[in-house]
């Protein structure tokens, strides 16, 4: 039987290490379909667009899932990741070391479709699911994010995904 390994990818926290209201729904989601038989994985590093504290934001990540009720032992090694296209190549090494493994990658609505696009030709070895979860961002903030990676598709598709 396959196992499933939860991807939570990463996104902004403060400066002093505080998990964004975006994080923590991704975050709650995942611990909402954790069960026993899966792994998780957390991803993200630093970058000055999502991190600068000086823990790893997969750090935060995993000890929220844990006092979420999260199994210590499912944990896998983080993706020190600084941006979506980084996520799926750190993600990949790690992945690969696994026999007999689906990937669920757990993402915002917002972000979805460009999260789709990369996985897709990065990890395209693998059995691939998708969660897009609400964001409950204001109108304003949503439609800068989605104006945001509708440009980063258009350059993906026009110039190629480098990796």
């Amino acid at each position: 039987m396959k196992k499933t390994v939860l991807i939570v990818l990463g996104s902004p926290n403060s400066p002093k290490g505080e998990l964004s209201a975006i994080s923590t729904s991704r975050l709650d989601f995942c611990a909402n379909i954790f069960s026993k038989e899966n792994l998780v994985l957390c991803t993200g590093g630093w970058g000055n667009h999502f991190n600068t504290y000086p823990k790893p934001h997969a750090y935060y990540a995993k000890a929220y899932l844990l006092k979420k009720g999260v199994l210590k032992d499912a944990f896998l090694k983080y993706a020190m990741s600084s941006n979506t296209v980084d996520d799926a190549v750190k993600i990949k090494p790690i992945v690969e070391k696994l026999n007999h493994v689906g990937l669920t990658i757990i993402t915002s609505d917002y972000h979805l479709a460009r999260v789709k696009l990369i996985f897709n030709e990065v990890l395209k070895s693998f059995e691939l699911k998708f969660h897009g979860v609400e964001s409950n961002l204001s109108v304003v903030a949503y439609n800068k994010l989605v104006a945001h990676e509708k440009k980063a598709m258009k350059s993906i598709i026009n110039n190629g995904l480098y990796y």
